[in-house]
């Protein structure tokens, strides 16, 4: 994929794209694919810096926002949470993230770290707040 400045919402969706198949593919550190991801994580940053508000909330409602925006299931966050069980206590907020899983969160899914790093809202805080 021929990088340059992203432009509109169409070609952020495609770089989106782009990135979901790169993250998959786990590429070495090193690689060419690892050199675009990191490009075209810096690319969608800054598109949606200037086009996106930033995301509001706890950890738990940006990963999910996250989810939704790049079409994730909680299957494919096993790589950044170790085990789908702790997958599914993250996401039901019975769990706090760990270090590496904020330093995964940030390097794979481009979600802000100092959005990762707050405390997580209690799930009944979250039923309040709807």
């Amino acid at each position: 994929m021929a990088l340059k400045p992203l432009g509109s919402q169409r070609e952020l969706t495609a770089a989106l794209a782009r990135m979901k198949e790169l993250i998959l593919l786990h590429p070495a550190k090193g690689s060419a694919l690892a050199k675009e991801k990191h490009e075209l994580g810096i690319l969608i940053e800054d598109y949606e810096g200037h086009t996106v508000e930033p995301l509001e909330g706890d950890p738990v409602s940006a990963i999910l926002f996250r989810m939704d925006q790049n079409g994730l299931t909680p299957a494919d966050l096993v790589p950044y949470f170790g085990t789908r069980s702790r997958v599914s206590e993250v996401l039901a907020r019975k769990r706090p993230l760990t270090l590496a899983m904020i330093r995964r969160l940030h390097d794979g899914l481009g979600i802000p770290a100092e959005i990762l790093i707050k405390p997580t809202m209690p799930a009944d805080k979250v039923k309040e707040a709807a």
